[in-house]
């Protein structure tokens, strides 16, 4: 196997089991009753956004599209479920052939969703759809989660950099589709050496607290990584004191120096600090980099500090509140046979969650201005006028992925749909989604 992004070779076993149980028992009872070849037509989409946030960010598309790919029933994953009596031989036996030979479309990823926006749509036997559910809203309900929160970060910085540095802070796994999920949302690098192997994100790194309490002074500390680094490395000031460290930094490495990272204390009032210290000393071009549990809020506090970049961390990759997106995985039509007609089918039940029923189309209604003004949802015809907007693509035809595409494609492909909604999208006060969505 290779990666999308970069080609590099990479060990990707088979995603088969990172599913729930009673996906399989209830293919079981399917091919048991009759049923499981049954066109079916499944749909990935939330039925509200996360309290307070205003427009939702599909990320993590491009892992959806490898899990499918590697969904292989091989003899070990084969061997466990027969030792553990999960399902009969006849379901194993199907199971030993498996390979996804339906469609699937969605929204490409980097794009803005709203409450039923149809995400992600799976076609093909009930069956072969069935069995993917769990995999593919794991790996949707944490990416656009990640992302969502990386976009409203993004906006906060206005401009400036962005460090994705959670990876201490999570799951080792989680880490890396953090790390990308953060870049498809608008961070520019990641500490993260796993993720910038398997994404080509960019990667960055200087040194932690404990390089400088390994030494004898601040100072042999800065000298020895200057030395090893180069002028233009990043070194951390607040160690002890900030400003003598400062000074210290500026005699070691000269005007040249690349940057200094703030970690603790008041820092909008240290940034300030720091820059009229960095200029007095005639380091004019040298950067400040602050962290220290940084989430859009505090982004967007510092919006009047001298601060060329952030790193942020916990708040990140825990989604800021949001670690899910709470999508869901629906059947939303299915026909009598394996190519009978489809009737549409739903869920009608009390606490909010119905669905509605038919294979869905989305587009995006702007207004004069060419600002989006609603989303769009229906079974039927598309309407002329919005024939050009439609935002579902052929990601998977007849089992074979037909759209692949580089991570910068995606985090492109963001920056440009966030530009495309009102303005009051980029408040972080909370609020309704700043578009509403129309089920025609």
């Amino acid at each position: 196997m290779t990666t999308p992004d970069l080609g590099l070779p990479v060990d990707v076993p088979s995603t088969a089991l990172f599913t729930d149980q009673y996906e399989l028992t209830m293919l079981q009872a399917a091919l048991r009753g009759g049923t499981a070849d049954r066109h079916s037509v499944f749909e990935a989409f939330t039925r509200r956004l996360p309290e307070g946030r205003r427009y939702g960010v599909v990320a993590g598309t491009g892992r959806v599209l490898d899990a499918v790919e590697n969904f292989r029933f091989d003899p070990g994953v084969l061997g466990f479920l027969r030792e553990q009596h999960i399902v009969d031989e006849q379901t194993l036996d199907w199971l030993a052939g498996y390979r996804f030979t339906g469609d699937i479309w969605g929204y490409p990823e980097g794009e803005v969703y709203f409450p039923g926006s149809p995400i992600l749509r799976v076609e093909g036997s009930f069956a072969q759809c069935v069995v993917l559910e769990t995999v593919i809203l794991s790996i949707l309900n944490h990416d656009s989660a990640i992302a969502a929160a990386a976009s409203r970060m993004s906006a906060a910085a206005g401009g400036r950099g962005l460090i994705e540095m959670g990876a201490r802070r999570t799951h080792e796994l989680s880490a890396v589709a953090a790390a990308r999920a953060a870049y498809v949302g608008g961070f520019d690098s990641t500490s993260d050496l796993a993720a910038g192997f398997r994404y080509g994100i960019p990667t960055v790194g200087t040194s932690a607290h404990a390089f400088t309490l390994l030494h004898d002074s601040e100072r042999d500390a800065f000298q020895a990584q200057v030395d090893s680094l180069g002028r233009g490395t990043t070194l951390l000031v607040d160690t002890y004191d900030v400003a003598e460290a400062v000074r210290t930094a500026v005699e070691i490495a000269g005007p040249e120096l690349g940057a200094v990272r703030i970690d603790s204390g008041d820092l909008l009032l240290v940034a300030h600090r720091v820059r009229q210290q960095l200029d007095d000393l005639g380091a004019v071009n040298t950067k400040i980099v602050v962290t220290s549990d940084l989430d859009e809020y505090a982004i967007a506090s510092l919006a009047a500090a001298p601060v060329d970049a952030y790193g942020v961390g916990t708040q990140l990759v825990t989604g800021s509140g949001h670690p899910t997106c709470s999508m869901v995985y629906k059947i939303v039509a299915r026909g009598r046979s394996a190519d009978g007609p489809l009737q549409p089918v739903a869920k009608k039940s009390l606490g909010g969650k119905t669905s509605i029923g038919g294979r869905k189309w989305a587009a995006r209604r702007l207004d004069g201005e060419g600002a989006a003004e609603a989303e769009v949802v229906g079974t039927g015809p598309v309407p002329r006028d919005l024939a050009e907007r439609q935002l579902l693509v052929q990601l998977v035809k007849g089992g074979e992925i037909v759209t692949r595409e580089p991570l910068d494609a995606a985090r492109d492909r963001h920056i440009a749909a966030r530009a495309g909604l009102p303005m009051s999208a980029m408040q972080l006060s909370r609020g309704e989604p700043v578009i509403p969505t129309e089920f025609v």
